[in-house]
């Protein structure tokens, strides 16, 4: 797992550095300079994962659209990263934790 991360880490060191904005679910444009985005190919679920360390938020494309989930550990994301079915865990340890008040980010909290 730890070398999923560092495997992504390295991948973006050697990609030009290009300024991106996403508008999330919340009708929210959230810029991903500071966020490390990997494109997913393996996951039916999953198409984009979008991770800022320092901030612990997580952004992730699910049917084309993008939703932000925030106070998501290093970890979180590199279990989700090496998981065998990320739609699966991504369901059901991150997305189902927001019924219950986890992961949500509040209205105030800015990216």
């Amino acid at each position: 797992m730890v070398r999923a991360l560092a495997l992504l880490l390295a991948q973006l060191a050697t990609a030009p550095i290009v300024s991106e904005t996403v508008e999330t679910g919340e009708h929210r444009f959230v810029d991903l300079e500071t966020f490390e985005c990997r494109d997913i190919t393996r996951s039916t679920v999953l198409q984009r994962v979008c991770y800022d360390p320092a901030q612990k938020a997580l952004i992730v494309a699910v049917g084309g659209a993008y939703d932000r989930y925030c106070g998501v550990t290093a970890d979180t994301v590199e279990r989700l990263l090496g998981a065998p079915s990320m739609g699966r865990f991504f369901n059901q340890t991150i997305k189902r934790d927001v019924a219950a008040g986890r992961y949500v980010c509040g209205s105030a909290k800015a990216l």
